[in-house]
């Protein structure tokens, strides 16, 4: 994890709960693959972010807690409507539950 995750994380100051975790989703790309300039109404919002806190965990029906399998600084993809999106201290975060994040990206 660098360190600016680390930072954000630690000033987050956010803990979300059972299975849920906390993502700063990238930026928006500027300009198309063959290099034209997009305006900011024409701009898809990004499908990726990394993840900076994560909850417990499920409670499963026997009790128990289920482990889960992200980790903070994790870099994931997820469906286009995934999580509810929230605004504190002037940044913007996505809180979903991790049945929302699709894959975990390596490298």
């Amino acid at each position: 994890m660098s360190t600016t995750t680390k930072a954000k994380a630690t000033k987050l100051n956010i803990q979300p709960l059972g299975d849920r975790v906390i993502v700063q989703r990238a930026e928006a790309e500027e300009k198309t693959a063959g290099g034209i300039l997009l305006p900011e109404t024409a701009k898809d919002k990004p499908k990726e972010g990394r993840v900076l806190a994560v909850g417990d965990g499920k409670i499963m029906d026997n009790g128990e807690r289920q482990k889960m399998n992200l980790k903070v600084g994790d870099r994931v993809l997820f469906t286009s409507y995934a999580g509810t999106e929230i605004k504190y201290m002037g940044e913007e975060y996505l809180i979903m539950s991790e049945n929302d994040v699709l894959a975990v990206i390596n490298g």
